[in-house]
């Protein structure tokens, strides 16, 4: 095992190198959805599974050594996946993309094989409460899918156990902070992939830019998803991208964790406070008490089969939009994207007909104040263009896009 000094040294030769050209302009990677569940409880069980382990992370201070899993070995969500080259000769995983996470690994499909990998001998884990990994720090080329974005000397799990992943591994894009103390020293921090993208001069800034198209038939085709890094994709998004910094609140401070109200038209449903942005979660979350007063404003039952609540077509014809209420900026969240796309209304798994209508609204477990009362999962993100800059003073940014309207749910 290396010791501390020299871990220090590893982790400032992994970020030297000869540098490139450096682009003021977007590197875009395509991302493709992937549904890995069958019904709906099984996303409901993921998101259950995240809040917890992100709940528990904020007790004990890192998401470390994986413990028992809340669900089983298999993990359920709308994956957004990017084809990632590793090693010499290059092999292609496929990595799912992940905000609350900061070590990109793979192996938990594929094997990892290469001859020009190093094994660094320090051992790391992550437990996501929908699965883990557990593995070894390597260092090796990794590329994706062009050669303007490629790091020679990229560090990155390989698994030798993983539970609850259907694909490759994560490529991982949360604050850098989040490596903190993963290896002996809890001073430890490991570079990111944006990390070693800006100091190698491949981009200037350490900013993500995410898009994602709404999943409901008869959309825009604009593509699944979209990646980009070092600034935003100006195609991908209509007007101006307003930003918001990263929130004090402990536990959501931890994460891209912003401050934001929410109303249902008028009425304030969730009081300003604190949450994370999240593409790994699918619902949009908020705290018990808000539900509560959703559920009211909306008419819904709970459907106990499906796991959320349903309305008739007259309550959804009377729905109003919520507004999500960031920094000085209001984003109208329309009816039509409240709802579960009623062309998957197939996989509600028995509990729903063709043509009832559920909304994509849920509670957590806890009320306003637990520093972590709201999660805007991928369908928010489907209807806002968002970007994570990891700059001096980390912020979250959003943006209208065209789909931000769609009505395809």
């Amino acid at each position: 095992m290396f010791s501390v000094a020299s871990l220090s040294a590893l982790l400032a030769l992994s970020v030297m190198g000869s540098p490139i050209e450096v682009r003021n302009s977007p590197i875009t990677l395509p991302m493709t959805r992937r549904p890995t569940f069958s019904n709906v409880t099984d996303l409901l069980r993921h998101d259950e599974a995240l809040v917890a382990a992100l709940t528990e992370y904020s007790t004990h201070g890192r998401r470390g050594q994986p413990g028992p899993l809340p669900v089983p070995l298999e993990s359920f969500h709308w994956g957004y996946t990017v084809s990632v080259g590793i090693g010499n000769p290059t092999k292609i995983y496929q990595l799912i993309v992940d905000s609350t996470s900061s070590i990109t690994w793979v192996g938990a499909k594929n094997p990892y094989l290469s001859r020009t990998g190093v094994n660094t001998g320090y051992h790391i884990g992550v437990d996501y409460g929908y699965g883990s990994f557990e593995g070894t720090l390597f260092r090796d080329s990794m590329s994706f899918g062009t050669d303007e974005l490629s790091i020679n000397e990229m560090q990155f799990g390989v698994a030798f156990t993983s539970r609850g992943f259907f694909y490759d591994g994560v490529l991982a894009i949360g604050p850098r902070d989040l490596t903190r103390g993963i290896l002996n020293s809890p001073e430890d921090i490991l570079p990111t992939v944006t990390d070693y993208l800006v100091q190698r001069g491949t981009i200037l800034h350490p900013v993500v830019g995410i898009f994602f198209q709404p999943v409901g038939e008869g959309s825009v085709r604009l593509g699944h998803g979209e990646i980009s890094f070092g600034v935003a994709n100006r195609e991908r998004y209509t007007g101006a991208i307003r930003y918001a910094y990263v929130t004090d609140t402990p536990l959501s401070s931890r994460f891209w964790g912003i401050d934001q109200g929410i109303t249902y038209g008028d009425t304030v449903i969730l009081e300003h406070t604190a949450g994370i942005v999240n593409c790994g979660c699918t619902f949009l979350h908020i705290a018990s008490d808000a539900f509560e007063k959703y559920e009211a404003a909306t008419g819904g039952t709970m459907n106990a089969a499906v796991g959320l609540l349903q309305i008739s077509l007259y309550q959804y014809n009377a729905l109003r939009s919520l507004y999500f209420h960031i920094g000085s900026d209001k984003y109208k969240f329309i009816p039509n994207a409240q709802i579960w796309p009623r062309s998957l209304n197939y996989r509600l798994g028995g509990g729903g007909g063709n043509d009832d209508i559920f909304l994509i609204v849920k509670a957590l477990t806890s009320p306003t104040g637990s520093g972590l009362d709201f999660i805007n999962g991928y369908v928010f993100l489907q209807r806002f263009y968002t970007v994570f800059d990891g700059g001096s003073k980390p912020r979250v940014g959003f943006a209208r896009t065209r789909l931000t309207s769609d009505t395809s749910n």
